[in-house]
């Protein structure tokens, strides 16, 4: 009789921490693919792990991150969405055109975006209000702003009656939008529109070669990862070869660019976090309406319009949320 339960504690002994093991949740695990270079100290990365702070999780102590980044080569997408993919992965957090390549790798993993393009014509959800299926986001209002800024730019260089617009053929169904808006608003003004198309380093190289040429008295560049990623080569270009141009995004205005208007990269990826932080906790995408920034920023560099010989009207400098000296 001893031996009988000296060999039931014996079996307790060992089945009781294998119990409590399988009882323990797993730390859930966020997806983050981006078509960036990798960026751990972005300002969109660190909002990101700020919105899901809010909601109660920090990363190492509640929550892991896998990251992948595709380094700016679009066809890396698809095997990197797989990945995360078959490691099983709670949700997946996917930037810009990354979103394709997730959606297209699932349809049960919940999917967060921010979208530079109108996520309904995309085809990523069924409406704002209720989108549907496993993806919701945030929509960066990009296309909708290129009115404004071919405005600003009009406002800034009156004399410029050709513009140019700088798109990654690369990403076809955001250059397209593009395209499209920017002719609008260009023929509003009487302006005449120049599509130059870069998905290279070199590419882009030349289409500054072609914008003595062509007279080109301004550009625009538009947010695309590709273009996002490359920001240095951009800005000591449009310097090189003396053009004004607007950017999108702040961070091309604080790297010497001479100005940029958009919605605030920090603020829609802290509002992506929130939703992330809430997926988590069990809601659906299907039932969190797609979100659109309310917080926008326009910036200008006085020394880069110094460098061009530029004065800014004082109609933009009271409206700038940043005059960088």
């Amino acid at each position: 009789m001893h031996r009988r339960r000296f060999v039931a504690l014996l079996g307790g002994a060992i089945t009781l921490p294998c119990v409590a093991a399988a009882q323990q949740k797993a730390m859930p695990v966020i997806g983050f693919l981006s078509n960036n270079l990798p960026d751990l100290a972005s300002p969109g990365v660190v909002a990101f792990r700020q919105g899901l702070s809010e909601i109660g999780y920090i990363e190492g102590q509640n929550v892991a991150i896998e990251r992948r980044w595709a380094e700016g080569r679009v066809d890396r997408l698809p095997a990197l969405a797989a990945d995360l993919v078959g490691r099983k992965v709670d949700l997946i957090f996917a930037i810009g055109d990354a979103v394709f390549a997730a959606k297209n790798a699932t349809s049960t993993i919940p999917i967060i975006f921010s979208s530079a393009g109108d996520p309904v014509a995309a085809g990523l959800v069924a409406s704002f209000a209720r989108p549907g299926g496993n993806l919701t986001g945030v929509d960066m209002f990009t296309l909708e702003l290129m009115a404004k800024r071919l405005e600003l730019l009009s406002e800034l260089i009156p004399q410029a009656r050709v513009i140019a617009l700088l798109v990654n053929p690369g990403n076809p169904w955001l250059a397209e939008g593009y395209i499209r808006n920017a002719q609008e608003a260009a023929s509003v003004k009487g302006l005449q529109l120049n599509v130059l198309r870069a998905s290279a380093e070199s590419e882009i190289d030349a289409a500054f070669a072609t914008l003595v040429p062509l007279y080109i008295g301004a550009l625009i560049v538009v947010a695309d990862p590709f273009l996002d990623g490359r920001r240095e080569q951009l800005v000591t270009l449009a310097a090189h070869h003396a053009v004004p141009v607007i950017y999108a995004l702040r961070e091309f205005a604080v790297a010497g660019g001479l100005i940029s208007y958009g919605a605030s990269f920090p603020a829609t990826f802290r509002l992506a976090g929130v939703y992330a932080g809430k997926i988590l906790k069990g809601a659906k995408p299907a039932d969190l309406p797609v979100q659109q920034p309310t917080t926008f920023e326009l910036v200008v560099n006085l020394k880069a319009a110094n460098a061009l010989g530029l004065t800014i009207p004082p109609s933009i400098l009271a409206r700038a949320d940043e005059v960088i000296e």
